[in-house]
């Protein structure tokens, strides 16, 4: 009975530390979300504790070492995580998440091997710089002079040129800029922009918003 309630604590505890990482990345309408890190989680402390069943039945007869699953979990989690990482265009998003899950599972683990203190202060500190780190990030993103937009313009000789003169009026530099077919007749193009700190980056999008051919600005994040 004891060792029944031991395990039922470890994974309720389990899923529910992968349910605060996951209720944030749901709130934030992210790839991987409550269910996902709640599963995750719990898979990690499953094999933890199996892991410490085998080694206690087998010790006497056999050497084997009880982190050798729990290894595997942590290697076998960048599978998890790879999914969730997406490239567009001149960004990659879901690095985060990607993060996210890999801290999921050794909070799993921990739990599983009743390592409590140590899960549950990672799992808060966590959710906190999920929450309270990503204001500090966007608070320093708004303060770059660096803008990375994608601009849905008309395929036609001379486009380009009019963006390039529109920035070169700001004095905002072109750094890198990448091209996508979306039709005949559109292109998407992806441009990493330096402006001068007296320019607001939202100047920026406006003005190239304006020209004729250009069907949508918008800056990735």
């Amino acid at each position: 009975m004891k060792y029944f309630l031991t395990v039922l604590l470890k994974l309720v505890l389990a899923a529910g530390l992968g349910a605060l990482i996951g209720y944030e990345r749901e709130f934030s309408n992210r790839p991987a979300g409550l269910r996902t890190n709640m599963l995750t989680c719990l898979g990690a402390a499953l094999i933890q504790i199996i892991s410490l069943d085998i080694f206690s039945t087998y010790s006497s007869i056999s050497t084997m070492d009880p982190a050798r699953l729990g290894a595997q979990v942590i290697s076998g989690i960048g599978f998890l995580g790879a999914g969730t990482i997406i490239h567009e265009g001149p960004s990659i998003r879901g690095l985060t998440t990607a993060a996210g899950l890999w801290v999921v599972a050794c909070i799993g683990l921990a739990i599983g091997n009743g390592s409590y203190l140590p899960g549950i202060l990672t799992a808060v500190l966590a959710f906190i710089t999920l929450k309270a780190v990503k204001r500090l990030e966007e608070r320093v993103a708004s303060k770059s002079p660096y803008l990375n937009l994608e601009v849905k313009i008309e395929d036609k000789p001379g486009q380009i040129g009019k963006i390039g003169q529109i920035l070169g009026g700001m004095d905002a530099n072109i750094k890198n800029i990448r091209f996508m077919e979306l039709g005949r007749e559109m292109l998407s193009v992806y441009l990493a922009v330096k402006c001068p700190q007296n320019i607001e980056k939202q100047e920026v999008i406006d003005n190239i918003g304006k020209l004729e051919g250009v069907f949508s600005v918008e800056e990735v994040v």
